[in-house]
């Protein structure tokens, strides 16, 4: 699924025009990643987090010149799915049937 294919069902169910929808999902995206940016974390209940997860400081390998180099430790952006998000993934049954 493509964020134009989120859009397109989103203004169908909502009956929001697809510029509308579009808009206000592009806004939302900007905020997600404008306030992780600044290292904040945001949480939707019922939905899931999106969290910076640290990364320590490791040694790595450039396997094209055998050079160990040393990876500074970071912060990567991640997601972790509510309680309730997880069951309703495991339960349902086309989820099983798209993976068979």
């Amino acid at each position: 699924m493509t964020k134009a294919d989120i859009i397109a069902q989103i203004a169908e169910k909502t009956g929001i025009s697809k510029e509308d929808v579009s808009t206000t999902v592009e806004a939302f995206f900007k905020v997600v990643k404008s306030n992780m940016v600044e290292g904040e974390n945001i949480y939707v209940r019922g939905f899931g987090s999106f969290i910076n997860k640290k990364r320590a400081k490791k040694v790595g390998r450039n396997i094209s010149k055998n050079q160990r180099i040393e990876i500074a430790e970071h912060f990567i952006p991640a997601f972790k799915p509510s309680k309730s998000f997880v069951e309703e993934v495991k339960k349902s049954d086309r989820v099983k049937l798209a993976n068979k």
